[in-house]
């Protein structure tokens, strides 16, 4: 188990082999991060439980391991709905990966060794492996193309594959030391990088993902083709002479793939979501690795436009259900969101790569924003049924042609779920970053981390109760004396900061000093990019305490955003608030809550797994007998955002009205 961590320690630097360029600023590595926290660990301890065997189990019955053993055959017929459906393997594999360098499992080892075996033997003699095409040449998938790489830039969904089975490689290799899937990744990645290039076939990607897989092999193994590819890719997206540029149909002019004009002049997030977030992911990678400021200033840009124009208060994105996409500016409407969990996932794999480009805590506050309720309002508190999309409110109608409004246990396109299965397990490598004399502590967690500074070990501790309290316990464990920086980011939200923009912002204006003491004294802080900077030679034992303001806030919107006009969300720490249903006597859309509304706070620990619930007096209206309209006082019960639908189906209500300005009356 050392050997592993000392292993992923090594790879996380991204020094390998003498690579000279990188991000300035490195995350501190999950496997160095041990929890003891009662929010994040029972998540993991789940995903390990539950949720990967779940995935694994359904990969069997659903025909997605089946395709791989006729691939191999060259016999039958493919037996699932989507040429995508092998990445599902592939994303279970790098979760329960990321999981077996936590919790070492010789069965589960075991298992995924059989698959693998599975996997290699279908895949083709040059390194050629999509199962859509392999199983039966002459009888494809309608999305695939007569010819390899045909459809790519639409829907084939060839080099999407490649992408998530090279990070699954990566993540095994990393997690085991064994190199069986990792080679088969590698001689992939080689038949790519033979393929595409200036001088050779050109395409950019339909749905990205390769370009962040082909980085992580380049960092395990220094070869420059793996880099340069990607770069091709991201360069090459905007020069496609069979888009009309002039058409404003996104599938049409390119702007559905982000393919419409090259990456250096986009300034806007659009297109689908989830795509686009992989795309400015590895943007960032490519430019950290190869220097390229233009590339940095271009997603500069863009996330300036997501996070000003196109984000949910409960930091979702991707609001139109067609094509799983970003709207226009401003175009968030709460009755048809789509916020599918895959772009919240996406989300975060950006903003963590911003913050490494930048060091800035806003793009930390937009991760938070969206770890806490958007991307894990998508998985159930039971670890196997799932969200696709992420509903703002559901007002009496429980069937909507894009929008789920009950969890399932997967999906016929089940990408969410097995992204799911990825993404938990590495949270802990969220947490910690640094910068040569710089440690940056970025998320609020229980446990401890075993860090390195000049040389020097140092341990990290956290005690807290977040995200229900806001008392922030730190103990500093280093091995001797020495000076360096410990860098608390002090959220936006603590600083009376809905977001890092306009676009949402807090009713009253409260602006805090934050307390820090450091054993037992007041410390002189300064703030520095969102960061309270504690310069000081530590010693074994330094205690610091931060205390947060941990008010419930109300949350109002740009007046640009018309659904939300006279409205407002609840707000507490980093945690979003609704109301549902079942604690509001059968309905969520009746309330209003009024500027004077006045909140109490109640930690029930046999809620939901353990939640702190918002309850206020407020108006409700109620209808009697059908004719007769009416207020009474109701007793509002608010309910953390990502905790909603896991007790039936009913009402939720995300924004609620602060007047009465009309009724609405509608034909029975």
């Amino acid at each position: 188990m050392k050997k592993t961590i000392v292993l992923l320690a090594i790879l996380s630097t991204a020094v390998l082999y003498g690579q000279q360029k990188d991000y300035a600023i490195q995350s501190v590595p999950f496997t160095q991060v041990s929890l003891t926290d009662n929010f994040w660990l029972p998540r993991i301890q789940v995903n390990r439980s539950v949720t990967i065997p779940a995935s694994f189990e359904r990969c069997e019955n659903t025909g997605r391991i089946k395709n791989f053993v006729m691939a191999a055959q060259k016999s039958g017929k493919f037996c699932t709905k989507y040429p995508f459906d092998d990445t599902d393997i592939y994303k279970t594999i790098e979760g329960a990966s990321y999981s077996l360098a936590l919790y070492p499992d010789p069965a589960l080892e075991k298992y995924i060794d059989s698959l693998i075996v599975i996997i290699g033997n279908a895949q083709e003699p040059d390194g050629y492996l999509y199962t859509a095409r392999t199983i039966d040449p002459k009888a494809v998938h309608s999305w695939s193309g007569k010819e390899r790489w045909e459809k790519e830039r639409e829907l084939s969904h060839e080099l999407y594959n490649a992408g998530h089975l090279y990070e699954a490689a990566v993540a095994h290799f990393m997690a085991t030391k064994k190199r069986n899937l990792l080679n088969i990744a590698l001689k992939n990645a080689d038949l790519v990088c033979s393929v595409f290039g200036p001088d050779k076939k050109h395409v950019a990607p339909g749905h990205e993902i390769v370009e962040m897989g082909l980085v992580k092999l380049y960092r395990v193994t220094n070869k420059p083709e793996y880099l340069a590819t990607a770069a091709f890719f991201i360069k090459e997206r905007g020069h496609y002479a069979g888009y009309d540029s002039k058409n404003k149909d996104p599938w049409k002019n390119g702007a559905y793939w982000q393919d419409n004009i090259p990456v250096t002049q986009q300034d806007e997030a659009e297109g689908h979501a989830v795509r686009a977030g992989y795309l400015y992911s590895a943007i960032a990678d490519v430019a950290a690795l190869t220097g390229d400021d233009s590339l940095i200033a271009a997603i500069d840009k863009i996330w300036t436009n997501m996070v000003e124009k196109k984000m949910y208060v409960q930091g979702s994105v991707g609001a139109i259900g067609s094509g799983e996409r970003y709207g226009n500016n401003y175009e968030l409407p709460n009755a048809t969101a789509y916020n599918e969990t895959c772009a919240a996932i996406s989300n975060v794999y950006w903003n963590q790569r911003m913050f490494l480009l930048h060091g800035d805590s806003k793009y930390i506050d937009v991760l938070e924003k969206t770890l806490y309720n958007g991307l894990i309002s998508g998985i159930g508190l039971d670890g196997k049924s799932f969200f696709y999309t992420n509903a703002m409110q559901i007002t009496g109608n429980f069937k909507h042609a894009d929008i789920e409004y009950t969890r399932s246990g997967w999906f016929e396109c089940s990408c969410c779920p097995t992204n799911l299965v990825r993404l938990i397990p590495s949270i802990p490598g969220y947490m910690y970053a640094q910068k040569k004399d710089d440690i940056f502590i970025n998320l609020f967690i229980n446990g401890k981390a075993d860090l390195s500074m000049h040389k020097h070990g140092v341990q990290i501790v956290q005690e807290n109760n977040y995200p229900w309290e806001g008392r922030l316990k730190f103990t500093i464990n280093n091995s001797f004396q020495e000076a360096f920086n410990v860098r608390i980011r002090v959220p936006g939200w603590a600083q009376n900061q809905a977001v890092p923009s306009s676009l949402y912002q807090f009713a009253s204006n409260k602006p805090q000093k934050i307390s820090i003491k450091i054993n037992g004294e007041d410390f002189p802080y300064v703030m520095e990019n969102g960061y309270a900077l504690l310069n000081r030679t530590w010693k074994k034992g330094d205690i610091i305490v931060m205390d947060l303001p941990m008010d419930v806030q109300r949350v109002t919107a740009n007046a640009n955003l018309t659904d939300d006009i006279g409205k407002v969300a609840l707000q507490r720490g980093p945690i979003m608030y609704c109301a549902e249903w079942v604690d509001n006597n059968g309905k969520a859309a009746n309330m209003v809550v009024p500027a004077n509304t006045q909140f109490t706070t109640e930690f029930k620990p046999d809620l939901l797994k353990g939640v702190t619930v918002l309850k206020a007096q407020v108006p409700a209206i109620v209808i009697e007998n059908e004719n007769n309209i009416s207020t009474v006082k109701h007793n509002l019960t608010a309910i953390p955002y990502y905790s909603w639908a896991n007790r039936g189906q009913g009402e939720m209500m995300v924004w609620f009205p602060t007047a009465i300005k009309g009724i609405e009356l509608l034909a029975k």
